[in-house]
């Protein structure tokens, strides 16, 4: 997909989204079997339950690319498996954004622009690859160019009251943004 056929915002979408698989690579790469029980900053999650929504969401946003997406559930795979499957359905889910030709995305009947469906993938690959290093003990910072440009969907997000999400947790205005991007998703860095 070239840039004069691209959906409007989609280039800017597509490289957010490549900045954030590329974050969350890293901490898949060092998720091990003995990982699987430990807890996640997502409540009530271990980290096999945050690699299978990963899955989930992967392929949810593959779907996506084609212009809808139908919710469905991963079969339950062991880590190793999963961890595999994360990394092709990562790569497959760039691959499939690169082709998206639509300008709208139907999300159980409700049409969204396909730039705005790009920025919450990247938004929630991004969020879940800090959850993962987080868990694992492995984990970095959000990258500050990479959470400046989270900013306005993790602010969209929590202004909405998304109930799939935490809610949003007081920070300092001087915080970096990789703070704010997270205490607005419920998470304290």
């Amino acid at each position: 997909m070239s840039a004069a056929t691209a959906p409007d915002g989609m280039v800017a979408g597509l490289d957010l989204m490549q900045r954030a698989l590329d974050y969350t690579s890293d901490a898949l790469a060092a998720v091990t079997c003995a990982d699987v029980d430990r807890p996640t900053p997502c409540t009530g999650w271990n980290l096999a339950d945050l690699l299978a929504h990963m899955e989930d969401a992967l392929d949810a946003f593959s779907e996506a690319a084609d212009g809808a997406v139908g919710l469905s559930s991963a079969a339950p795979t062991p880590l190793e498996a999963r961890v595999q499957s994360l990394q092709v359905k990562a790569c497959a889910l760039l691959g499939a954004w690169m082709d998206a030709d639509q300008p709208y995305v139907d999300v159980g009947g409700h049409p969204l622009p396909v730039d705005a469906i790009a920025r919450i993938a990247a938004l929630e690959i991004a969020v879940h690859g800090w959850d993962v290093g987080r868990a694992t003990g492995n984990g970095r910072p959000l990258p500050e160019p990479l959470a400046a440009a989270l900013l306005p969907s993790a602010l969209r997000i929590a202004l909405t009251g998304d109930e799939r999400f935490a809610p949003p947790l007081p920070v300092d205005i001087e915080a970096p943004a990789g703070v704010h991007v997270l205490a607005l998703l419920g998470r304290r860095p």
